[in-house]
C-alpha cells in the first residue's frame, strides 16, 4: 500500500484520517462563500434602487438570465479543470489555484460596480472549475485500498458541503439584508481566504497524494476513452471493440460546444446590455434559438452515432445513463428555482414579519439551528487539533481563527435579533432549509437504501421528481388567493417551508444516486467522458432554471402566480411517472446493475 496513505490513516478523527477533515473544512469554507454569495445575487440585482439597502433594480427576467448562465458555467468549467489537474497540476495544486481565484472573485464582488460584478462572476466560474472536481478526486486517492470506508468518507465530506452552504446562506444573507450587500459579499470572501490559507498550510500532510502526475502512470483502469484497455465482453460473449473519437466526432463536439457557449453568453447580453451576438432570423426562429437547437441536434447526433458503435451491453448501459441524464435536466430545471424564483417569492410574496410569541418562537428555533451544528463542528475542529497540532500547527491556528470569527458573527446575529421586539425573517434565511433538511434526513434515506425495500434507480428518480413536483404543488395551493399580476403578497411562511422539505426529499432520491449509478454502468475507461456528459446535463438544467424562472413576471401578469408554480408541479410529476413506467425497460438496459 502507498506509504502516504498508511501515514494518513495513522492519525484518525472519528475513525477517518485527519486529512479528510482538512478537506472537510476547506470544502466547508468554499461552500460557505459560494452559497453565501449566490443567494444574495438575485436579491441584490432585483432590490429597489431607492431603498434603505439599495440594489440595482434589474428586472427578474434579466437577473435570472445572468444567474442561469453563471450557474450553468459552474458545471462546465470543472470538465476542463479536472482535465488540467489530471494532466498538469495534480489535484492538490488545482484546489489551491481554485481557492485563490475564487477569493479574488469574492473580493471583486464587494465593490458593487458593473465591472466588478462581471469580473467577480468570471473569476468564481474559473476558480470553481479548478476546485470542484478535484476535492473528491483527492478523497478517492486517499482511500485507495480502503474502499470499505469510502462511503463513510463521502458522507462526512457531504456534511461539510451542506454545513458550509447552511452557514453561508444564513450569515452572509443576514449581514447583506440587515447592514449592506458589501458586508455579505465581503464575509463570503473572508472565509474563502481562510479556507485557502488553511489548506495551503496543511498540504504537506497529504504527502504525494494529489501531487502533479508523474510521467510514469500506474493505471488501474484506463480513464480515457481512447486508451487501450483489456477487451471487455458482453453477455453474448462477443468482444467489445474500442471506440476512438473520429474526426467527425471531434468536429461535432467543437460545433455543439461553440453553439452552447454562444447561447449561454448571448442570452444575458441581449437582455441586459442589448448586445445581440446572434442578430438574425430563420423563419420564425431568432438567431439564439437557431443556434441552441442546432447545437442540440449536433450533440444528439454525436451521442447516437457513438452509442451505435459500442457492443450491445455497453450500448444498453449508456442508453440507460442517457435517459437518466434527460431526467436530471428536468429535475434541476425545477429544483434550482430555490435560489431564483423561490428566493424572490420569499422576499416579495411571503409574510416574514413576526411579533409577540411567534417572533420569540422563531428566535429560539433560529438560535438552536445556528448554535447546535456550529458547536458540533467546533468539537470536530478540536479533535482535529488534538491529532495534528504537531504536524500542521499553523493550519490549525488559521482554522481556529476562522472559527473564532465565525462565532463572533453568530453572536452578533443572535444578540441583534434578541434585542428587537419584532422580527423580520430574511428572504435569504429560507435557503438554509435545504441544507438543514439534508443533514437531518440523509441518515433516514441512507437506511432506506440499505433495506430490503430499496427501490430501483428508475423508481428513485420517479419518487424524487414527484416529490419535487408536490413541493411546487404546495406553493400552488398557497398562492391561489394572489390576484393576477400582483407584485407583492403575504403568504404564510409554512407553504415555503413545506415546499423546501418536499424538494429536499426529492433531492435525496436523485442527487446522490445519479453519479453512483453512472460509475456502476459505464466501463472504467469511459468514466471521465461520461462524467463530463453528466455535468453537461446539470448545466443545461441550470440554464433552463434561470430561463424558466425569468418568466415569473410574464406568467403572473397574463395568468397568475399559481399558474407559474403549476408548471413546475405538473412537469416534474409527469417526468417522474414516465421514469416509473420505464422501470422494466431501464432494468433490462442496465443488465443486472443494482
Amino acid at each position: 500500500m502507498n506509504t502516504d496513505i498508511e501515514n494518513l490513516f495513522k492519525d484518525k478523527v472519528i475513525g477517518h484520517p485527519a486529512g479528510l477533515f482538512v478537506i472537510f473544512f476547506t470544502e466547508m469554507w468554499e461552500r460557505f462563500s459560494f452559497y453565501g454569495m449566490k443567494i444574495l445575487l438575485v436579491l441584490f440585482l432585483t432590490a429597489p434602487f431607492l431603498s434603505d439597502n439599495p440594489g440595482w433594480e434589474w428586472s427578474r427576467e434579466n437577473a435570472l438570465a445572468l444567474i442561469g448562465t453563471y450557474s450553468s458555467l459552474l458545471y462546465l468549467t470543472p470538465i476542463v479543470g479536472g482535465w488540467i489537474a489530471d494532466k498538469i497540476t495534480g489535484y492538490k495544486w488545482a484546489v489551491i489555484i481554485g481557492c485563490f481565484i475564487m477569493m479574488l472573485g469574492h473580493a471583486a464582488m464587494v465593490f458593487e460596480t458593473t465591472w466588478s460584478l462581471y469580473l467577480g462572476l468570471a473569476l468564481l466560474v474559473i476558480g470553481t472549475g479548478f476546485f470542484k472536481p478535484n476535492m473528491t478526486s483527492m478523497i478517492s486517492e486517499m482511500y485507495k485500498g480502503k474502499e470499505s470506508k469510502k462511503d463513510g468518507a463521502y458522507t462526512i465530506y457531504y456534511m461539510g458541503v451542506n454545513a458550509g452552504a447552511f452557514f453561508g446562506m444564513m450569515l452572509c444573507g443576514y449581514l447583506a439584508e440587515n447592514i449592506g450587500w458589501s458586508y455579505g459579499f465581503g464575509l463570503a470572501g473572508i472565509f474563502m481566504l481562510g479556507g485557502l490559507i488553511q489548506f495551503w498550510l496543511a498540504k504537506d500532510l497529504f504527502g504525494s497524494i494529489g501531487e502533479r502526475p508523474s510521467k510514469v502512470h500506474e493505471v488501474e483502469l484506463p480513464q480515457n476513452i481512447n486508451e487501450e484497455s483489456p477487451k471487455e465482453h458482453d453477455t453474448t460473449g462477443a468482444t467489445e471493440k474500442l471506440n476512438p473519437f473520429t474526426s467527425i466526432d471531434m468536429v461535432l463536439i467543437v460545433l455543439s460546444s461553440l453553439g452552447g457557449v454562444l447561447y449561454l453568453f448571448n442570452d444575458p447580453l441581449s437582455k441586459i446590455g442589448n448586445i445581440n451576438l446572434l442578430n438574425f432570423k430563420i423563419g420564425s426562429l431568432d438567431g439564439s434559438n437557431v443556434v441552441i437547437l442546432t447545437a442540440l441536434v449536433l450533440f444528439l447526433y454525436l451521442i447516437i452515432t457513438r452509442i451505435g458503435r459500442y457492443s450491445k451491453m455497453v450500448r444498453d448501459k449508456i442508453i440507460a445513463v442517457s435517459i437518466f441524464g434527460i431526467f436530471t435536466v428536468f429535475f434541476f430545471a425545477a429544483f434550482e428555482q430555490s435560489l431564483g424564483s423561490m428566493t424572490l417569492f420569499a422576499r416579495d410574496y411571503t409574510a416574514r414579519a413576526l411579533t409577540g410569541d411567534s417572533a420569540m418562537i422563531f428566535k429560539i428555533i433560529d438560535l438552536i439551528l445556528t448554535v447546535a451544528p456550529l458547536a458540533i463542528i467546533t468539537w470536530v475542529l478540536y479533535l482535529l487539533f488534538k491529532k495534528t497540532y504537531k504536524k500542521i500547527p499553523y493550519s490549525n491556528i488559521i482554522l481556529a481563527l476562522t472559527f473564532v470569527f465565525l462565532w463572533y458573527v453568530v453572536f452578533y446575529k443572535i444578540n441583534n435579533e434578541f434585542s428587537k421586539d419584532t422580527t423580520e425573517v430574511g428572504a435569504s434565511w429560507f435557503g438554509i432549509l435545504n441544507s438543514f433538511f439534508i443533514i437531518t434526513l440523509a441518515p433516514l434515506f441512507s437506511k432506506w437504501w440499505e433495506s430490503k425495500y430499496n427501490p430501483s434507480v428508475a423508481m428513485k428518480y420517479g419518487i424524487g421528481l414527484i416529490l419535487l413536483g408536490l413541493g411546487f404543488g404546495i406553493l400552488v395551493f398557497g398562492t391561489m388567493g394572489i390576484p393576477q399580476g400582483a407584485k407583492t403578497a403575504s403568504v404564510s411562511m409554512i407553504f415555503l417551508i413545506l415546499a423546501y422539505l418536499m424538494h429536499t426529499m426529492g433531492e435525496l432520491c436523485i442527487s446522490p444516486v445519479g453519479l453512483s449509478y453512472l460509475s456502476k454502468l459505464v466501463p472504467g475507461r469511459m468514466i471521465g467522458f461520461m462524467f463530463g456528459i453528466w455535468y453537461l446535463a446539470i448545466a443545461i438544467g441550470q440554464k433552463a432554471a434561470g430561463t424558466m424562472g425569468g418568466m415569473i413576471d410574464k406568467i403572473t401578469e397574463q395568468y397568475s402566480l399559481s399558474t407559474f408554480f403549476l408548471i413546475f408541479t405538473l412537469v416534474p410529476i409527469g417526468i417522474g411517472l414516465v421514469s416509473m413506467i420505464l422501470n422494466p425497460v431501464l432494468k433490462k438496459l442496465m443488465h443486472g446493475v443494482k
